[in-house]
């Protein structure tokens, strides 16, 4: 099918271009000038954008549930939900993300994603992210602590093994006992290795991304703050090049002044927009069992009963609103969310709008709500409509 998306506004080098978007065979065909001539009855779908904004489709690499649906329950359903909220909020891709548990239900999750990669109802999962379980019982945030443990090459074999080779993420405390040899591990097995829940010292941090960690899992938070005589972790990361940072910008987990200030050091090719959204994403206030523990919900907020921040309510668009209010460049925003990630997970034809790449598309009124989604230029989602087309 070739179908042309009229009247869309794109940013271009943070530059604002208004353009008629032509996709065929699944792809981005070719982006021109709204001033060039088009045939309309050239193309068997006109889908009129109406001077909306046009991104490529997000990335979530961090997500662990919406709509009720936590995809620790081991069930598919869940994993459905989740992608179906995924795409209503602008995402086209996400990691499927684990919390800290057994063996047992860490294998259940992976297990129902097995069956649901391929036959996704919304965004198409991209693979599975490991938070946990060889996390710093000190940082726990609220992971789990019965389930906390040192990092065990043999277990995390049996689990990779068991994946077949959907695990595309690990995040582990680097200064663990035995983290070394797992990190050489999955770094031989093409898996991006990010340190989370860390307590590690500046010191550490260098050490582990002199091993291959190049990835800092929620920058700042669960993680020693900065001190001018220790810097710690997220001094390490900032500082090194090669070693790129997620970011939950909802006005709750960071600071303003910390998400511009991450940005101007890591730029957009560093940095990622995440939601570590838990179930109560798309559904509001309310009690929730999540990791183990009591959720509560209040005003967007989720804390476990001693206050502790348990991951997130923000959708990804809204993330991409905030970010804007924060005052870091559109463009980049978008970049964080889409190009950045997928260049994380080393997928090449996804994250950008550019001649030859999926036409995986997302169109935003001025309020950043999701009016329409498409997968390789198939238009799957419609606002106000009562199901996905």
């Amino acid at each position: 099918m070739q179908t042309l998306i009229k009247n869309a506004k794109i940013i271009q080098n943070n530059v604002e271009n208004l353009v008629n978007i032509h996709l065929e065979n699944e792809q981005i065909s070719r982006i021109v000038n709204i001033s060039e001539t088009v045939e309309e009855a050239n193309f068997q779908q006109v889908i009129e954008a109406d001077n909306q904004l046009v991104i490529p489709g997000m990335i979530d690499v961090h997500i662990h549930g919406a709509n009720h649906f936590d995809m620790m329950d081991g069930t598919t359903t869940s994993i459905q939900e989740v992608s179906k909220k995924c795409l209503e909020t602008g995402c086209t891709g996400f990691l499927v993300t684990s919390v800290t548990s057994s063996k047992e239900k860490l294998l259940g999750m992976i297990r129902a994603t097995k069956q649901v990669i391929g036959k996704e109802q919304g965004a198409k999962i991209l693979g599975i992210h490991l938070e946990g379980p060889y996390l710093n019982p000190i940082k726990k945030g609220m992971q789990d602590p019965n389930h906390l443990r040192l990092p065990d090459l043999q277990e995390i074999k049996e689990i990779i093994n068991f994946s077949d080779g959907l695990i595309k993420m690990v995040t582990i405390a680097p200064e663990l006992p035995g983290a070394d040899d797992v990190i050489d591990y999955l770094i031989s097995q093409g898996i991006v290795v990010a340190a989370g829940h860390t307590n590690a010292t500046y010191e550490e941090a260098q050490h582990a991304f002199s091993k291959g960690v190049n990835h800092i899992t929620h920058c700042c938070n669960a993680m020693p703050a900065i001190h001018h005589r220790s810097p710690g972790i997220t001094t390490a990361a900032l500082e090194n090049d090669n070693v790129s940072i997620q970011a939950i910008v909802d006005n709750i987990h960071l600071h303003p002044g910390m998400v511009r200030l991450m940005h101007k050091v890591k730029t957009a090719t560093n940095m990622v927009l995440i939601t570590d959204a838990l179930q109560a994403m798309g559904v509001g206030d309310g009690a929730y069992q999540f990791g183990g523990h009591l959720v509560t919900v209040i005003d967007g907020v989720a804390r476990l009963k001693d206050g502790t921040l348990a991951s997130s309510t923000v959708t990804m668009n809204k993330a991409l609103k905030i970010s804007t209010e924060m005052k870091l460049p559109l463009g980049d925003s978008i970049q964080m969310a889409s190009q950045t990630p997928a260049e994380l997970l080393n997928y090449t034809k996804i994250g950008q709008l550019r001649q030859g790449f999926d036409a995986d598309l997302i169109i935003l009124d001025n309020e950043f709500t999701v009016q329409q989604a498409f997968l390789k230029g198939i238009q799957v989602f419609k606002k106000n409509r009562s199901h996905f087309i």
